[in-house]
């Protein structure tokens, strides 16, 4: 959890502990040989460690911390009484506590701790080793409590990250799919028209020139459905109201077909998740298109309400219906393969329910129902 800066600050600490209690030794009234080796070899070693950075990591950075608590050790029973040992006792902790688990602070404390009370009783020295025990232990918590809230923001940021991918090849499916039912199969109809007109200006001029002529008429209609298609990609315009979205829909509808669009709805608020509305938009722009293509339409009624807790939306054309006729559900369509696919596909992610009256030759009524 230490940055580089942090643990190179460590290591910068450890190198001037050691260079100064090397020039304190004159000082301290020890004449001990052995001692003035150790803080020799100590010092050295803090000099080396200084850019070496495998020392960060486990299990060198244990070793290090060893090496640490020998120095304090020493230096507590050779100088009991000097300044030397307080600062290496904190030293140990504040290490222990920033690159190491509790465990370890709680460890140091309890060796060093008796140590202090055996090489220097009666100099007060406990109370203020207390201290730094109690500080080192608080920091520990923290540092372990912040870890935890970091190990469960990256987990958090794993599932967003997956899910926002699975949202993203959904999408693109999606658009795939939608492209393939509506622009592709105009233009794979366009290609094989034009082969006709190929062969039939060989023998059949004014066929041929009648089939230019419906030609220019699917152009246009492909003109039609490529903005419809655009359009339909388009997310929900912020501060525009599901109902005002919705009418602006059947506007441009209108004057893009020429069928008869009319739009009401009741007083409600708009669903609390921004998806709901842009899904319900894509239903809805759907049926429309469904209905320019198909059903042969001459007027269309989409009703947008809120019934008890649910949001409904009814589509009602005069074309031709479906294949079959009757009423059924969402579930009923399901089992039997039948109505619109990209439609139910959709409900059933909105948790919703959905009715599809058929009635052939007369036109249909498709009603939508959503959990608010």
């Amino acid at each position: 959890m230490v940055p580089f800066h942090g643990r190179f600050a460590l290591r910068v600490a450890r190198v001037v502990l050691a260079l100064a209690c090397l020039a304190w030794y004159p000082f301290t009234g020890a004449r001990i040989s052995s001692a003035l080796v150790f803080l020799i070899a100590y010092a050295i070693f803090a000099v080396g460690t200084l850019f070496e950075t495998r020392f960060d990591a486990s299990p060198r950075a244990l070793i290090a911390l060893v090496i640490d608590f020998v120095f304090f050790a020493v230096c507590r029973w050779l100088i009991p009484a000097n300044w030397a040992p307080e600062l290496a006792f904190g030293y140990v902790l504040i290490s222990a506590a920033s690159v190491h688990a509790l465990r370890w602070v709680l460890l140091a404390s309890g060796l060093g701790l008796p140590l202090t009370l055996l090489a220097a009783p009666g100099s007060g020295l406990i109370w203020a080793n207390l201290g730094t025990v109690a500080t080192a232990v608080a920091f520990s918590f923290y540092k372990r409590y912040l870890e935890g809230r970091m190990s469960n923001t990256l987990r958090h940021n794993v599932i967003i990250r997956s899910q926002a991918e699975g949202a993203r090849d959904a999408e693109r499916e999606r658009i795939a799919a939608d492209f393939h039912d509506g622009p592709l199969q105009s233009f794979i109809s366009f290609q094989m028209r034009l082969e006709i007109v190929r062969k039939l200006l060989t023998r059949d001029v004014d066929a041929a020139t009648e089939e230019l002529r419906q030609l220019r008429e699917l152009c246009r209609n492909q003109v039609t459905e490529l903005r419809s298609f655009v359009r339909s990609m388009r997310p929900l315009e912020e501060g525009v109201s599901l109902s005002a979205s919705l009418s602006r829909m059947m506007e441009q509808f209108q004057r893009d077909t020429g069928i008869v669009a009319r739009f009401s709805s009741g007083e409600f608020n708009d669903p609390p998740q921004t998806e709901v509305s842009l899904e319900l938009l894509q239903i809805v722009r759907e049926t429309l298109n469904n209905i320019h293509k198909h059903s042969g339409a001459s007027r269309v009624a989409v009703t947008l309400a809120k019934n008890g807790q649910k949001l409904e939306v009814v589509a009602e054309d005069n074309g031709g219906g479906f294949p079959f006729g009757g009423s059924f559900t969402l579930e009923e369509m399901e089992l039997m393969r039948m109505g619109p696919v990209s439609i139910k596909r959709r409900v059933r992610m909105l948790s919703g329910e959905m009715t599809l009256d058929s009635r052939p030759g007369q036109g249909s009524t498709l009603e939508i129902r959503v959990p608010l």
